[in-house]
């Protein structure tokens, strides 16, 4: 039977060049738009909340992509994926069917769901991303198929594969992008130019929509 541990410390968080990152493990609140963010050609940005802990059960982010971005190759995970959109008009493309998803829709992908989302409208779209991280280190932790739904909007492999990297590499070679890279999103203030951030990024062009650093909430109450 689970029994609490007398006290949980705090974990510590040190403010990099790239944001405030969680060094420890132990309890923590940090705010999205001073955290870490990573961001790939193709697939958008992404807020790294768990810093450099490594959260053991469950997997948790917050994804933006600009039109034209998926948020991942279509795939399947041996673990639970659940995502909800906050802004913003996105497609699910879900075993070979395509679904129209809007502001505060909620998917549910059981295991071995096989799926991925991309951006629908003519601007941004925020998606919170969970997942359980069972199976995450095992050899069988999920896949990349073949789906001809998928392939239309560039989003499935030719080949299929559990190697990410074999998975990825036409998008990076369409983006010439090599792995996500976090991005220097500290000391940015929220009236920043447009250019404090990478030109061509996700990031610059939220901000010369006149979002916020690092435009997390714009629209969102």
């Amino acid at each position: 039977m689970w029994q609490a541990a007398a006290v949980i410390e705090a974990a510590e968080l040190a403010q990099t060049e790239h944001g405030l990152v969680a060094t420890g493990e132990g309890w923590y609140v940090v705010n999205a738009r001073d955290t870490r963010w990573y961001y790939a050609g193709g697939r958008g940005a992404f807020c790294e909340l768990e810093g450099d802990q490594h959260f053991r059960r469950l997997g948790i982010n917050i994804m933006v992509l600009a039109p034209g971005e998926a948020m991942a190759m279509y795939h399947w995970e041996a673990d639970q994926e659940d995502f909800l959109v906050v802004s913003g008009e996105a497609l699910l493309v879900v075993e070979g069917e395509e679904r129209a998803l809007r502001a505060w829709d909620f998917v549910h992908c059981p295991p071995m769901t096989r799926h991925t989302i991309l951006v629908a409208g003519d601007g941004p779209c925020i998606v919170v991303a969970v997942g359980g991280r069972e199976h995450a280190e095992d050899p069988d932790w999920g896949g990349y198929p073949v789906d001809e739904v998928a392939r239309r909007h560039g989003t499935s492999v030719e080949e299929e594969t559990s190697d990410p990297d074999e998975a990825y590499a036409a998008l990076r070679a369409r983006h010439g992008a090599g792995r996500r890279r976090p991005i220097a999103t500290a000391g940015c203030p929220s009236s920043a130019s447009a250019g404090c951030y990478p030109s061509g990024t996700t990031f610059h062009r939220l901000h010369e929509m006149g979002a916020r650093r690092p435009f997390l909430l714009r629209g969102v109450t």
